[in-house]
């Protein structure tokens, strides 16, 4: 904020070069605001800093308020990439001992809402990852910093970095471990058997090509990837644009509580 000077000091009569002085208590009162708007600019970022959540002493899905989906909608397909070798690190994910999708129940009946609304269309959500514990996110992250295995590389992340993977993909801290967030995508079901849709690249591809609007996806891709956006943001699940398939419950219901619980 900008002060004029013209308030701080007076000018002197015509003929003199001295300024007239003000009194103390006059100059004090000026440098007042001054000095209040300086402070806050500091203190007012400081209090608005985000907090990082505090972990839970709940030692599993109950104690923690989650429900395992399926017991509310047995239809939604499960298929939790962290519990076995299927998925970037090349091995099943420490905390993932079954193949279990919890999420807070609040997040839980959105996501069994959304399963209601594709039943008409002969589509349904096939889940890959739901609440991820504490200690799970800790291991992606000593996982990034191993060296690279090729393989991996090649299927996984081939066009990026695997120390950059922490740009906008993998985090110290995950809504998946709040029990806020889901990764699915679009099932088509026909006589029992249920085929993923085309979404252009596969779930976890740390690509840009993955980014939910990225430029050379097919029409039909693109119409794959935002009818899942449109039909998750109808209950209040947003998407994030990095990753197709990866949603969150907005408002969260307690995005100041993580979790550390094995699924099991």
């Amino acid at each position: 904020m900008a002060i004029s000077l013209s308030r701080a000091c007076a000018t002197a009569p015509e003929g003199s070069r001295r300024p007239i002085r003000r009194p103390l208590g006059d100059r004090a009162a000026v440098a007042a605001p001054v000095a209040l708007a300086a402070i806050l600019a500091v203190l007012v970022p400081v209090a608005g800093a985000a907090e990082p959540p505090r972990i839970s002493p709940a030692g599993d899905a109950a104690a923690a308020g989650m429900v395992e989906v399926r017991s509310l909608a047995p239809d939604i397909q499960v298929e939790m990439r962290y519990a076995g070798s299927d998925n970037f690190t090349g091995s099943p994910v420490p905390g993932y001992e079954a193949n279990r999708c919890y999420l807070l129940e609040p997040v839980a009946r959105a996501l069994v809402r959304v399963q209601a609304s594709l039943r008409a269309e002969g589509l349904g959500l096939r889940v890959y990852d739901c609440y991820r514990p504490v200690h799970s996110v800790a291991s992606f992250m000593r996982w990034v910093g191993e060296a690279d295995d090729p393989a991996l590389k090649a299927r996984w992340y081939p066009n990026v970095d695997k120390a950059r993977l922490t740009d906008g993909y993998i985090g110290e801290v995950s809504g998946h471990s709040r029990g806020a967030t889901v990764d699915l995508t679009l099932v088509r079901c026909d006589g029992g058997a249920c085929e993923p849709l085309d979404m252009g690249t596969p779930y976890d591809f740390f690509d840009p090509s993955a980014h939910t609007d990225a430029p050379g996806t097919t029409p039909a891709q693109l119409a794959n990837r935002h009818r899942l956006r449109d039909a998750m943001a109808a209950q209040g699940l947003a998407g994030y644009s990095m990753e197709w398939w990866h949603f969150t419950l907005r408002p969260e219901p307690d995005p100041g509580t993580a979790y550390d619980f094995p699924v099991r």
